[in-house]
């Protein structure tokens, strides 16, 4: 998984295709953890893996998300 290792030193346009990139990562392990509660002999380490590392996307794409949504002075 590519982390933005440092975001400031990238164009809004490569931010736009990785945050697309992260919201896709972050469906498919939604995905794939569903499959994996709805069997019955259910790994729970690898049910808790997957549930950290969409975690760590959903951080990441929020970071991005700031990033990219200009502040508005009120």
């Amino acid at each position: 998984m590519n982390a933005p290792s440092d975001i400031s030193m990238k164009t809004d346009e490569v931010l736009r295709v990785e945050l697309e990139v992260f919201r896709r990562e972050h469906r498919d392990l939604d995905e794939a953890i569903q499959a994996l509660e709805d069997k019955a002999t259910a790994d729970q380490l690898t049910i808790k893996r997957l549930k950290k590392q969409k975690l760590r996307l959903k951080d990441i794409i929020a970071i991005i998300e700031d990033r990219l949504t200009p502040d508005i002075i009120a």
